[in-house]
């Protein structure tokens, strides 16, 4: 499955979902299709990962995205969430993190 449009690409192989590009979308409606994708493949894999080493930009909309997914992740009694990041992309150094504080057991890796 793929979400696609001019400034972003979030697609899913195997049990990792991948974001490329800057995502300035509108509010929550406008993540419905990434909120989907993502969740899904939550709730039918044991273990997944958000790669994010590549998205150089994410609104607050999506950042809650974020925190939605690992609430999800934390959530389900044999799941298990990474995050990767990359340390070079300021939003993700400085907002990464936060997530650990929703799951602690979250695996995240700046690179």
């Amino acid at each position: 499955m793929e979400v696609k449009a001019d400034t972003y690409r979030v697609w899913s192989e195997r049990s990792t979902v991948f974001f490329d590009g800057t995502m300035r979308l509108s509010g929550p409606d406008a993540y419905a299709p990434v909120y989907s994708l993502a969740s899904g493949l939550i709730a039918s894999e044991n273990s997944v990962v958000l790669d994010l080493t590549n998205l150089v930009f994410l609104n607050s909309s999506g950042i809650n995205l974020l925190a939605k997914l690992t609430i999800e992740a934390r959530n389900k009694p044999d799941g298990a969430l990474a995050v990767k990041g990359s340390s070079s992309i300021p939003w993700q150094s400085k907002s990464l993190p936060n997530l650990k504080k929703l799951y602690p057991a979250l695996t995240l890796t700046l690179a």
